[in-house]
């Protein structure tokens, strides 16, 4: 396993980091074949653990902090906060009130004393982010984190939060979590080239495009709307959609891609992502351990430039062929308020 820099940090983490979301009650409910996962990872030479507090409600941070019980000091461990936990108002956000009572919780459900890197999991526009800032800066300084980040930001999102920190001399944001794989290359247009330019770690998830990469959906193949993914978000995955058709169209040329190498789709759309010089560590997140064995199978698979310059000519670069699930937008695009005039002041005369 090769270890590069996480931003400027100084921390230096596996290229690949192993995610939790599928560990507990919405994935994988066995607690102690998580653990064996986990160390199965560790033992490959994954240094790179991230979770997140809303993960299967706390279960999976829960499960994560047994697992490194012993071996924590090896482990570059990452979280994140901002989803609802629980009912109630003021249990969610970005804001000082919220994430000072977060980072506690997290840090009793992990059992342990500090988190490496503690990220905002998705922007928050009631919070002005130099409040973010300020809090995540005193976490670090009280010593309960070590540095901190953010997901899913837009590459605006990213600016102005460095400006921010600039004018008003915090300590700013060290790494961007955005999704990133073969069939969702937006983020190589804005958000990577923002990351480089502010020196930036960034950790990627989601390299099998929500399964797409994954093998399991075939061109002509019987698709099951009624279980998984594909039950969540139907439209994303139903054939009958020319959309829809476009993506498992791609996929049976990146499966003759992957035939010629001699490899997997899963092992290619994993090597895809680690190939990228703005990107430091691919998130895999495995629900068994079948999955991870077949993942992390292709760590030392290295893609040419001729074997780039073929995927480049099925899915260009900057193109999303789908929108990731469960990423942010921004309200000027999903509160129609914010597009549209009051109804009688629409006219130009």
């Amino acid at each position: 396993m090769r270890y590069r820099n996480l931003g400027g940090t100084g921390i230096e983490v596996s290229a690949h980091c192993l995610g939790t979301m599928m560990f507990g009650a919405v994935g994988n409910p066995d607690h102690a074949e998580c653990e064996r996962i986990i160390h199965a990872a560790l033992d490959q030479g994954i240094n790179f653990v991230d979770t997140a507090d809303m993960y299967s409600a706390g279960e999976s941070e829960v499960i994560v902090g047994k697992a490194l019980k012993g071996r924590r000091d090896d482990v570059v461990l990452a979280t994140k906060v901002h989803f609802q936990m629980g009912e109630g108002r003021n249990r969610s956000g970005n804001s000082r009130r919220w994430i000072v009572r977060a980072v506690e919780d997290s840090l009793r459900r992990l059992d342990t004393d500090w988190i490496d890197l503690y990220q905002v999991h998705r922007p928050d526009h009631s919070t002005d982010v130099e409040e973010t800032l300020s809090v995540l800066g005193d976490l670090v300084r009280d010593g309960k984190i070590r540095s901190f980040g953010c997901s899913t930001f837009p590459a605006e999102e990213l600016v102005e939060a460095h400006h921010v920190a600039e004018r008003r001399a915090l300590p700013r944001f060290r790494t961007e979590q955005p999704p990133y794989s073969i069939l969702a290359r937006g983020i190589e247009a804005d958000v990577l080239p923002v990351a480089r330019r502010y020196g930036m770690g960034v950790l990627t998830w989601s390299p099998l495009a929500s399964g797409f990469l994954s093998g399991k959906h075939r061109l002509g193949g019987p698709i099951d709307l009624t279980a998984g993914r594909a039950k969540l978000h139907p439209a994303r995955f139903d054939p009958a959609i020319p959309g829809n058709v476009a993506k498992l169209e791609a996929v049976e040329k990146l499966v003759a891609i992957a035939d010629d190498l001699g490899c997997t789709l899963p092992e290619l759309a994993v090597a895809f992502p680690v190939a990228h010089p703005a990107v430091t560590s691919v998130i895999i997140g495995p629900r068994t351990m079948e999955q991870f064995d077949s993942l992390v199978k292709g760590a030392g698979l290295v893609l040419d430039d001729e074997v780039l310059d073929r995927i480049d000519e099925v899915v260009p670069p900057g193109v999303n062929l789908y929108h990731p699930d469960g990423v942010w937008r921004p309200p000027a695009l999903t509160d129609a308020t914010q597009r549209r005039r009051p109804l009688g002041d629409r006219a130009a005369g």
